[in-house]
């Protein structure tokens, strides 16, 4: 008994998803193509973002070991100087 009073009451996730693959069958070809270029450019767009944030972090490490070697430079230079 309880598996047929179960069985007839539909969740509203269900009732949704056949919903939707209904509306997803009355697209015509132009659309369905047009969905699947656009959700190959963005993973696409992904390759770009990782690319830049790479260059980003090879331009923040060399600007790191500059200012390292700047302030050790400049510090022994101004040594020098009070020393004379």
């Amino acid at each position: 008994m309880g598996k047929k009073d179960a069985s007839s009451v539909k969740l509203p996730v269900d009732q949704y998803r056949k919903q939707i693959v209904k509306q997803d069958y009355k697209k015509t070809k132009p659309a369905l193509r047009a969905t699947r270029l656009k959700a190959e450019v963005k993973r696409s767009a992904l390759g770009i973002r990782d690319t830049i944030l790479v260059i980003v972090a090879v331009l923040v490490f060399l600007l790191g070991i500059y200012a390292f070697f700047y302030l050790n430079l400049s510090t022994e230079l101004d040594l020098d100087v009070d020393m004379d």
